[in-house]
C-alpha cells in the first residue's frame, strides 16, 4: 500500500512540474540528480518568478524548518545570479501526509536578504483542501485531476515525467533559437569593406593623414554643415591606423555576429547604420574634431543586447549580461579617461542601437505600441539634436581649428583651390574663425592678392587679438601694399607679442632702416 502511495505523489509532483512548465513556461534552473527537487523560473509571472518543488514525504517538522532555511539560501543565490531585486521564491512540498508535529511557521514568509520564500506543502491525504490555498496564493490553477489509486503505476509516473522534462527542454530549445535567427552576412561585409577602404586609404597618403580620411569619408563637421549628410554614415567603416582597424574589426567579429544572430539580418543592418549615424550625430555635437571608425556602430550593437536584456532579463543575465555591462563601463570609462577618443560616438551610438533594437524588435514579435513608441521617440529625439547642430548658437564651438589645419594639408598636397573653397564655405557658417582666415589670407598673400590678404589678417587679430603670427603677415601685405608704416605698426605687435621670434625682428629692423 506504501508504494501505492508513492506512486501517487510522484504522479502529482510530476504532473505539476509538467504544467509549470508546458502550460505556464517555466524553465528549470536546477534538478537534483535524484530528480525528486526541481527550481523553474519564469519571466511571465510577476508574483512567483522562481518556483521550488519538491517531493519528500514529510514526518517531523525540524527537517521542514531547516529545509526551508536552506531554499531560502539557494533562492538568494539564484537571485543573485538572475541579478533580480527582490526576488520572490514559492516552495511547495509534495508529499503523502503533512508532520505529525507542530508546523505553524510554515505560514511565515522566510528572507534572505532580498529574497522571500513563501512555502506550501500539497499533501495527497489532505489534497483537496491544500491544492485549493496553493492556487489561491499562486494565482495560476496547479490542480491535477487524481486517479484512483489503481491506475496509477510506474509506467503513468514515467510517460508524465518524460512529458514534463520534454516541456523543459522544448524551453531550452527555443531560448537557443533565439540565438540562431541568422548567419552573420552583413557582418562579415562590413569587415570586408572597412578592411577594403584602410588598404585604399594606405596606398593614396595614409589612414592617419587627415586629408586622406576626411576625402575617404570621415566624420568633418564642416563638411557636414555643408549639406554632406553621408558623412553621418561613411565613417563607419573609415578607421585611423592599423591598430584602431584591428580592434574595431575584432570587436565587430565577436559583437556583431551574436547581433546580427539575435535579430536577424535586415534588423542588424538597421540597427548597425542608425547607431552609426547616432555616434556620428554624438560627434558632431560634442566635438569639432575629425573623427572615424566603427566603434560608435559597435557600441550600438551593445545597445541592441541592452534591448535584448530588456525583453528577455534572465535568459539576459544568465548567460552574457553581467559582461556585456562591464564591457560597456570598462570601454566608456576608458574614453573618458584617454584623451583622442571620441566617446561622444561612442555614447551616441550605444543609445543609437538601443533605440533602433526596440524599433524593429525581435525576429516572430508582433507589431506592439512599444515599437511606435521608440519610433517617436526617435524620430523626435534625433529632430531635436539635428536642430541644434545645425543652429546658429552652436556654429560657434565648431571646427575653426579642425578646418584651417584640413586646409593646410590640402595646400601641402598641392590642392589650393579645394582648400580655398573649404575656408570660404567655412568661414560663413562660423561666428569665430581666426584660423580660417589666416590661412585663407596666406592664400591670397600666396596669389599676390595683398588687399584680400590683409582684409583676412585684419579678422584674425580683431577675433584673436593675440594671434602674432597674423600681425606679422598683416604687417607684410600693408609693405607690398606700400603702406609703411602701417606695415612697421603690425610687426611692431608682432615683435610685441613674441619677442623671441628673430624673422619678426629683422624684418621690423629693415622697415626701420628703409629710407
Amino acid at each position: 500500500m506504501g508504494k501505492v502511495l508513492g506512486f501517487k505523489e510522484d504522479y502529482l509532483y510530476w504532473s505539476i512540474v509538467k504544467k509549470l512548465s508546458v502550460q505556464y513556461h517555466y524553465r528549470m534552473v536546477t534538478i537534483s540528480d535524484n530528480h525528486q527537487e526541481i527550481w523553474l523560473e519564469t519571466d511571465k509571472d510577476k508574483v512567483f518568478p522562481v518556483v521550488r518543488i519538491i517531493r519528500h514525504d514529510l514526518d517531523w517538522a525540524n527537517w521542514l524548518k531547516r529545509d526551508i532555511e536552506r531554499a531560502t539560501l539557494i533562492g538568494e543565490q539564484i537571485r543573485k545570479k538572475l541579478v533580480k531585486k527582490p526576488l520572490d521564491v514559492l516552495n511547495i512540498y509534495i508529499t503523502a501526509f503533512e508532520p505529525v508535529d507542530d508546523y505553524e511557521f510554515i505560514d511565515k514568509k522566510r528572507t534572505a536578504n532580498k529574497t522571500t520564500v513563501t512555502s506550501q506543502i500539497v499533501s495527497t491525504a489532505s489534497y483537496s483542501a491544500r491544492i485549493n490555498e496553493l492556487d489561491t496564493m499562486f494565482t495560476k490553477s496547479l490542480f491535477i485531476e487524481l486517479s484512483p489509486d489503481e491506475e496509477i503505476d510506474e509506467q503513468k509516473i514515467n510517460k508524465i515525467k518524460q512529458e514534463a522534462l520534454a516541456g523543459s527542454v522544448q524551453q531550452a530549445k527555443e531560448e537557443q533559437q533565439l540565438f540562431q535567427r541568422g548567419k552573420p552576412l552583413f557582418t562579415y561585409f562590413f569587415m570586408a569593406i572597412q578592411l577594403i577602404i584602410f588598404l585604399l586609404m594606405e596606398m593614396n597618403g595614409g589612414s592617419t593623414d587627415t586629408k586622406t580620411l576626411v576625402d575617404y569619408g570621415a566624420k568633418y563637421s564642416p563638411y557636414i554643415m555643408s549639406g554632406e549628410w553621408w558623412r553621418f554614415f561613411t565613417p563607419i567603416v573609415v578607421h585611423i591606423g592599423f591598430m584602431h582597424l584591428l580592434m574595431n574589426t575584432m570587436s565587430l567579429y565577436f559583437i556583431g555576429t551574436e547581433v546580427e544572430r539575435l535579430y536577424g539580418n535586415i534588423r542588424f543592418l538597421i540597427i548597425y547604420l542608425v547607431a552609426g549615424f547616432g555616434g556620428s550625430l554624438a560627434s558632431l555635437i560634442i566635438t569639432p574634431s575629425v573623427s572615424a571608425g566603427a566603434s560608435g556602430a559597435i557600441f550600438g550593437c551593445f545597445g541592441a543586447l541592452l534591448y535584448f536584456g530588456m525583453i528577455y532579463p534572465k535568459l539576459f543575465f544568465r548567460t552574457m549580461g553581467m559582461n556585456i555591462i562591464i564591457l560597456i563601463a570598462v570601454n566608456l570609462g576608458y574614453g573618458f579617461s584617454v584623451s583622442g577618443i571620441d566617446n561622444a560616438g561612442h555614447i551616441g551610438g550605444l543609445i543609437g542601437g538601443f533605440l533602433a533594437a526596440g524599433i524593429v524588435h525581435l525576429p516572430k514579435h508582433r507589431l506592439n505600441i512599444k515599437q511606435l513608441l521608440f519610433a517617436g521617440a526617435t524620430i523626435i529625439l534625433t529632430y531635436g539634436l539635428l536642430q541644434y547642430a545645425y543652429s546658429d548658437r552652436n556654429q560657434s564651438i565648431y571646427f575653426d581649428e579642425t578646418t584651417a589645419s584640413l586646409a593646410q594639408e590640402y595646400m601641402t598636397a598641392g590642392e589650393t583651390d579645394k582648400a580655398y573653397d573649404l575656408l570660404k564655405a567655412s568661414i560663413d557658417k562660423m561666428e569665430n574663425h581666426p584660423w580660417s582666415s589666416f590661412v585663407l589670407g596666406n592664400i591670397e598673400f600666396e596669389r599676390g592678392n595683398y588687399q584680400d590678404a590683409s582684409i583676412n589678417y585684419e579678422e584674425s587679430v580683431k577675433q584673436k587679438p593675440e594671434f602674432h603670427e597674423a600681425y606679422y603677415y598683416l604687417g607684410l601685405c600693408f609693405y607690398k601694399l606700400n603702406r609703411i608704416e602701417e606695415a612697421k605698426k603690425q610687426i611692431q605687435k608682432a615683435v610685441d607679442l613674441s619677442p623671441n621670434q628673430e624673422e619678426y625682428q629683422k624684418i621690423l629692423n629693415l622697415l626701420n632702416e628703409a629710407p
